[in-house]
């Protein structure tokens, strides 16, 4: 079933009196959508649980609330239009159109505002799109190198990288095939700096598993820290071909053409490409794509090239505002 938008008629007196006595300590409405969303996401679980499984539960919290942000930013707009409004028994009246497709632009736009908000004040959100896989088949099956493993984790959480590296490293001579040890005992190295150690323990672990997408991406992230841009785009290029159009690659690659080899238009393309698999995928990473993607604009439009921006983003199918 087609779902058609619905026109609501009210007096604009009626939302003065209802919506425009906002005190100044008073929470915005998107505040408080913003805020139940995050108490929905509280929920989510996140153990033992596919990536994707987890992010659709992170838009189903968001959807949850957007209709009343639709509603909220339609009266606010019914001030300004009443302007020209015609008058109905000394009142003037005004048709607000609320569109209930989540294919509409007023959905899309009170949606990503709910998103973008989130994503920079709800902690649950942010944990719920960073947490990680678990794939009880990459842990180890030996006792003594899983206490090992847990130590690490523990000293980790305290910031005690000498510790977690020295029981990381205890739990892989224990036993070479886990993989988990050998991720995060690369993670670690890179925390300290340490960014040759931490690609000799990525390319243990995917010499045990090629298909890790862990390793694989952290790779060309030590190769950007190691300012070695050309070695972190052929990484990002393996990772491509192991998991073919995943956003990360995009997003990755037109982060080195940005911010490091400061080539705008090739980093605007590729960024881009993330930012419409994000959107397709309903994944809050959207709007750091997005965030991206303005610091691009700021600096193409300083250098006189908004023709060629425009021009990008109409190539990669996204419409300029």
């Amino acid at each position: 079933m087609i779902k058609k938008p619905i026109t609501i008629l009210f007096f604009v007196l009626l939302y003065s009196l209802s919506f425009s006595q906002e005190k100044p300590n008073e929470k915005t409405v998107l505040q408080e959508l913003s805020e139940n969303a995050c108490k929905c996401a509280d929920s989510i679980a996140l153990a033992n649980r596919k990536k994707e499984d987890i992010i659709k539960d992170v838009h189903a919290c968001i959807d949850k609330y957007t209709g009343a942000l639709q509603i909220s930013t339609l009266l606010k707009g019914a001030e300004k239009q009443s302007e020209n409004a015609p008058e109905v028994n000394g009142k003037k009246q005004v048709n607000l159109t609320f569109d209930t497709s989540k294919n509409s632009k007023q959905y899309k736009d009170s949606y990503n505002e709910l998103e973008r908000y989130l994503m920079q004040n709800c902690e649950s959100v942010k944990r719920a799109t960073t947490t990680i896989e678990t794939d009880y088949d990459k842990f180890s099956k030996n006792n003594t190198a899983i206490d090992f493993y847990k130590k690490a984790t523990e000293a980790g959480k305290r910031e005690d990288w000498k510790e977690a590296i020295q029981n990381y490293e205890q739990a892989v001579k224990i036993d070479p095939k886990f993989i988990y040890a050998w991720d995060n005992l690369g993670i670690t190295y890179r925390r300290i700096g340490e960014y040759d150690k931490a690609l000799n323990a990525y390319k243990q672990s995917l010499a045990v598993d090629p298909k890790g997408k862990m390793p694989l991406q952290n790779i060309a992230i030590a190769y950007i820290y190691k300012k070695e841009y050309q070695k972190a785009i052929d990484a990002y290029n393996d990772f491509d071909k192991v998991y073919p159009n995943d956003p990360e690659v995009y997003y990755g690659i037109g982060q080195i053409y940005f911010a490091h080899l400061k080539k705008n238009e090739k980093g605007l393309d590729y960024i881009c490409k993330a930012y419409r698999i994000y959107t397709e995928q309903k994944s809050p990473y959207r709007s750091d794509a997005e965030a991206v993607i303005g610091s691009i604009y700021k600096g193409m439009k300083e250098e006189g090239k908004m023709d060629k921006f425009k021009e990008i983003l109409k190539n990669n199918n996204i419409q300029f505002d």
